[in-house]
């Protein structure tokens, strides 16, 4: 089982523990383009598939992503195929 197979799966069981860089991992593994338009950006991170995005806050302190976030990546995820 590869590495995006394995973050999918846990990402899958909606864990308490998956963090925002288990999310970038898996987004660039699936071929989504990041960015954070710069300084004015903040905490704000986009992660573009085929024109359709997603923005993404980055947790601070914490590094674990919060239950609707992780809702939200699922959802964007299955809209576009992409698990």
């Amino acid at each position: 089982m590869s590495k995006k197979d394995k973050l999918i799966k846990k990402l899958k069981s909606k864990p308490k523990d998956f963090t925002f860089d288990e999310a970038v991992s898996l987004f660039s593994s699936l071929g989504a383009k990041k960015s954070n338009k710069g300084k004015t950006s903040g905490s704000r991170v986009r992660f573009t598939y085929k024109d359709e995005p997603i923005t993404i806050h980055r947790p601070h302190p914490r590094k674990e992503l919060l239950p609707y976030q992780i809702n939200d990546i699922l959802e964007y995820l299955e809209g576009n195929d992409l698990i």
